[in-house]
């Protein structure tokens, strides 16, 4: 399908939505993306994600080469469960300041605005302030 995209992201599925974690190498993508899989995600993809446009939703899906694959610092590659595709609801930019009150903001992927906030990957709260702001999307 036109209009696919390949994004520099780690993305997970809470609740089977996806949640495109954003930053350049050594941001902490993967990390962040553990630690929500421990708390119960579902890994799509890391570091490098295909996001496809269709009539009613972006959807997210691992590039074949690295399906079910996670980078983990210390350990290499490792193989996890993961799902082949899910609708994308939020973006978590980890290189932008993270701000006290911040206004709602969007990332734009695929020519479409998805819901998307900044936060620093490596504080303890992390996974919990992703799964905070996904309660808040309504798809």
């Amino acid at each position: 399908m036109s209009g696919r995209e390949t994004v520099h992201a780690s993305t997970v599925a809470i609740a089977g939505r996806a949640v495109l974690l954003m930053g350049p190498s050594g941001a902490g993508k993967s990390d962040l993306a553990l630690r929500l899989i421990d708390r119960g995600a579902m890994l799509v993809s890391d570091d490098y994600t295909d996001v496809t446009p269709t009539p009613d939703e972006l959807i997210a899906t691992p590039p074949a080469t690295i399906a079910g694959q996670i980078e983990v610092r210390g350990l290499g590659i490792v193989d996890l469960p993961h799902l082949a595709a899910a609708p994308v609801a939020l973006v978590v930019l980890l290189d932008v300041p993270v701000e006290r009150m911040p206004e709602p903001r969007t990332h734009v992927l695929a020519g479409r605005a998805v819901p998307a906030i900044a936060l620093d990957p490596f504080e303890l709260s992390a996974a919990i302030k992703v799964e905070l702001a996904m309660r808040r999307i309504e798809m």
